[in-house]
């Protein structure tokens, strides 16, 4: 069976959204595209940035730009239909573009959710071996390192996309939620998803779990490397770096693991869709921030860059 093959069958779905047309929807709708616009200067701000500033051309930087590129895609990827569904009343979206839709979440919440396990062994690496930083952080071990992040995140989103479009849909077309994700598109399937089950949580296990643990040995390591060191602000500048990583980790895995991670039986549509906000929108808006204030390297380039704005605007 070809992975197109059920749209002979099914033109489409009904994508029921997040918000009614009430006012206090109306005010939460708003919000969001008030958050995505942030979201969308913030990570192009913190790319601009860290490609103009040779002060930021080190691996936690190139890393840095590359969570925002993803994260750029993440809200890229949701909100404008989303936006475009609510403001138009149609609701639909069809059954390629889900798949495409359901493919590219998954490639990019994968990639990122390695990006950021791997990310805090850079900052194992640069606390508990400093003079070794430039050899075992090479440009060559950050490109592998980015490359296999993005790698497994693509072939974790093609696996899910291909076996979620070879279900049969042949029940009720409306999924209550506001795009196309796994679990609530599980919900219009008329066949037993046993085997899809299982292979979704293998897949989760992989890609959530793996991460996480790299991150719980790192962080054990580091933790281990500040007690042993004799100068209190060496202590505060070690626990300074790796804060805004520890921060975007926990918003990061703590939804993800909340929507992929429980037993079916303890989920409620209404959950899901205000977790999946929370990832999908308020995340990639709250990781420039959280990088961007509590970092001096990048306030810096920041300044710079606004007095080459304001001198040339002066010529």
């Amino acid at each position: 069976m070809g992975i197109w093959s059920n749209q002979s069958s099914i033109d489409g779905f009904i994508l029921l959204g997040i918000f009614s047309h009430s006012q206090i929807h109306l005010i939460l709708f708003s919000a969001v595209m008030i958050i995505f616009m942030v979201a969308l200067c913030g990570n192009v701000l913190l790319i601009f940035l860290i490609y103009i500033e040779p002060q930021l051309h080190t691996p936690m930087y190139f890393f840095l730009s590359q969570l925002s590129f993803m994260d750029l895609m993440l809200v890229c990827n949701i909100v404008p239909k989303m936006a475009v569904n609510f403001l138009s009343g149609r609701k639909s979206i069809s059954f390629v573009g889900c798949g495409v839709q359901t493919g590219i979440f998954v490639s990019l919440v994968g990639s990122e959710g390695l990006l950021l396990g791997l990310m805090a062994y850079d900052r194992y690496v640069a606390i508990s071996h400093p003079l070794h930083y430039p050899i075992l952080m090479s440009q060559k071990v950050c490109l592998q390192i980015s490359g296999s992040s993005w790698a497994f995140g693509i072939l974790d989103g093609i696996i899910q996309m291909v076996a979620a479009m070879n279900l049969p849909y042949c029940g009720s077309r409306k999924v209550d939620h506001f795009f196309c994700e796994v679990p609530a598109l599980l919900k219009l399937v008329c066949a037993d998803t046993f085997l899809f089950d299982t292979l979704l949580f293998a897949c989760c296990i992989f890609m959530l779990l793996l991460p996480s643990s790299i991150i719980v040995a790192s962080y054990a390591r580091i933790l281990g490397a500040v007690l042993h060191m004799h100068s209190a602000q060496a202590k505060r500048k070690a626990l300074a770096t790796c804060s805004s990583h520890l921060a975007a980790v926990s918003f990061f895995y703590g939804a993800a693991m909340f929507i992929y991670l429980r037993p079916k039986h303890y989920r409620a549509p209404s959950h899901d869709k205000a977790v999946s906000i929370f990832y999908t929108v308020l995340t990639p808006m709250l990781n420039p921030l959280i990088y961007s204030l509590r970092n001096r390297d990048v306030m810096g380039a920041l300044r710079k860059a606004l007095n080459h704005c304001s001198i040339g605007t002066q010529h």
